[in-house]
């Protein structure tokens, strides 16, 4: 069944679920959106999020990625309990995408562990690739159209190399951010 969407940005609903610092859904409230956060730590839990009453238009989901990172299962383990919290999340996100069916859909995590539960994603990218000067390979999930690449020289190998000297909730905080180039380009091609 074929649906409608409005024709206006502003009245064109994106849910940014585990928002985080908000930078991936930025373009889309600078250009007028109804952008709605939802972020654990503001208190606005994805696995508590009620139906909408309206048409969603998309939907962007970056679950925390801390139980599904390369480094976290490589050196330090992670326990059952971890990865069942960490899924719990993904399928939160999941199953608001699949109630709200919105026109366009994608969720983020960097090069992990995520592939065993969600299969193989749509695009694997790097920042370096969408104007931003680093790496940090990030996996994309979804229903979406292919954000054109504008490679720049790398000029930060790895960023979070750069970050040992924040502690490190400060790191991971940072780490998570989307690069803006890349939310730049998602943006000009799922609107």
């Amino acid at each position: 069944m074929a649906r409608d969407y409005p024709t206006t940005y502003n009245d064109r609903v994106i849910l940014d679920l585990c928002a985080g610092s908000g930078r991936w859904s930025a373009p889309y409230e600078e250009a007028g959106y109804d952008v709605r956060h939802f972020e654990i730590e503001d208190g606005e839990d994805v696995r508590l999020v009620p139906i909408f009453g309206e048409r969603i238009y998309g939907i962007l989901a970056a679950p925390p990625c801390t139980n599904f990172s390369l480094a976290k299962q490589n050196f330090h383990g992670v326990t059952e309990a971890e990865l069942l919290e960490g899924l719990s999340v993904v399928d939160a996100c999941l199953r608001i995408i699949t109630v709200n069916r919105p026109y366009f859909w994608a969720l983020e995590n960097p090069v992990g562990a995520l592939t065993r539960y969600l299969g193989r994603p749509a695009l694997i990218f790097q920042p370096y690739e969408y104007g931003d000067g680093y790496t940090k390979r990030t996996c994309l999930w979804g229903r979406f159209k292919m954000p054109k690449k504008c490679p720049v020289p790398i000029t930060e190998p790895c960023k979070i190399k750069n970050l040992y000297h924040y502690d490190p909730a400060e790191k991971a905080r940072r780490r998570a951010y989307t690069p803006a180039g890349f939310a730049r380009a998602f943006f000009k091609v799922n609107r």
